[in-house]
C-alpha cells in the first residue's frame, strides 16, 4: 500500500452527496461495512447502477474498499464529510442569529398587542362603570 497524504475535495464530496442514492448507501454504511452485494440488495436499482454509485463514493473518498475472499467490503469514512460540516456551520450561525431575531420580535409584537388588549378591556370595564 502506498504512503501517501490524502487531501479530500470538497467539490467531488459535493457531487457525490448531490445523488440521493449515494446519501442513501452512506445513511446504511453508517450502521457498519457491508458487501457491495448488500448494498445493492437494498436498492431497487440494478447491480452495475450501484456499483457506479459505490465507485463514485470510493473516488470522493466517502467510502472505504477493501476485500474479504471473493467480496468487497464498503465501510463510511467520515473525514470528508468535515468540509460540508464546516460549510454547514457557516449556515447554521445565519439561521440561529436569524430565528433569535424573529423570535424576538414576535415577542415583542404579542407582548405589544396583549398589552394592547388589556389596555382595551381595561377601557371598556371603566366605560361601562361611568354609565
Amino acid at each position: 500500500m502506498r504512503n501517501r497524504s490524502v487531501t479530500y475535495s470538497s467539490e467531488a464530496t459535493f457531487q457525490a452527496l448531490a445523488d440521493p442514492t449515494r446519501r442513501a448507501v452512506l445513511d446504511l454504511l453508517r450502521r457498519g461495512s457491508q458487501p457491495a452485494g448488500e448494498i445493492a440488495g437494498a436498492f431497487p436499482v440494478s447491480r452495475p447502477a450501484i456499483s457506479k454509485h459505490l465507485r463514485l463514493l470510493r473516488r470522493a473518498h466517502l467510502v472505504r474498499e477493501h476485500r474479504e475472499g471473493r467480496h468487497r467490503v464498503y465501510q463510511l469514512n467520515p473525514e470528508p464529510l468535515r468540509a460540508v460540516d464546516s460549510w454547514l456551520d457557516q449556515y447554521r450561525a445565519f439561521w440561529k442569529m436569524n430565528l433569535t431575531s424573529l423570535k424576538t420580535f414576535v415577542e415583542s409584537e404579542y407582548a405589544k398587542e396583549t398589552n394592547q388588549d388589556q389596555a382595551s378591556k381595561s377601557n371598556q370595564k371603566t366605560s361601562k362603570g361611568d354609565v
